[in-house]
């Protein structure tokens, strides 16, 4: 029986891995389908499902397509709602909106720092992506110190949108410190968010999301991606 869910990813992508671990965490069943190397080819399937930014992921609903990855993640959580009422989203409005600015927060910071460190091995914007990490890391803490409330989680006991979006970005964040020999995400600095991150793996479908998207593997590529495209020999 073919699968009513359907996943087109590229196994690097952090934005995909967070549609996984939020399908794994809902308990829906989906098939992967995996993207060759999206800076040379994309396929039919991608360009027919995403024609306006050609880009992965894409959530397949009953043969509907779905892009960008947050609003994957909220259609999701509207779409198969949790029994117990702790979805990824709170139910008050302002909360809503607060859990959404910080999800958004962390996604651009940490992109944009990582297109200033894969594509720089040294100088101002290598810097300029270093200093985007540390103060964003810093600020991330600060917040988890204020809504973790109850838990050790954005949402408190329960995984949240914030809590997804951040945790796929681990292993790049492990890959950015090794490429720009610098640390972002230690104890002196962000404590709360450290410890976050050590309960936060042991999650179960956050492990098994992170599981496809292994921190070595991850490191090898992006020095790959470096020599290949900027010429930047490690």
């Amino acid at each position: 029986m073919t699968s009513s869910v359907k996943v087109l990813s590229f196994w690097r992508s952090p934005f995909g891995v967070r549609v996984l671990i939020a399908l794994k965490e809902k308990g829906v069943e989906y098939e992967y389908i995996e993207e060759q190397d999206l800076l040379e080819t994309k396929s039919k399937l991608l360009l027919e499902s995403n024609p306006v930014h050609k880009k992965v992921p894409v959530l397949i609903h009953n043969g509907k397509p779905v892009c960008e990855s947050l609003i994957i993640l909220q259609y999701i959580d509207e779409t198969w709602p949790s029994h117990d009422n702790n979805g990824f989203l709170p139910p008050d409005p302002y909360e809503r909106a607060v859990v959404r600015f910080w999800a958004d927060y962390a996604d651009k910071k940490i992109f944009e720092a990582i297109r200033l460190i894969l594509k720089n091995a040294e100088g101002e914007l290598v810097e300029q992506g270093k200093k985007i990490m540390k103060e964003s890391m810093a600020t991330l803490d600060k917040a988890l110190k204020d809504v973790a409330r109850d838990g050790p989680y954005f949402g408190g006991k329960n995984i949240n949108l914030v809590d997804i979006t951040l945790a796929s970005y681990l292993c790049w964040i492990e890959t950015l410190e090794t490429l720009g020999n610098f640390k972002s995400l230690e104890e002196s600095t962000c404590p709360h968010l450290c410890e976050w991150a050590k309960v936060v793996v042991q999650h179960p479908s956050v492990k098994e999301g992170l599981a496809t998207i292994p921190a070595q593997k991850v490191l090898e590529s992006a020095r790959e991606l470096r020599k290949k495209y900027f010429g930047i020999l490690e």
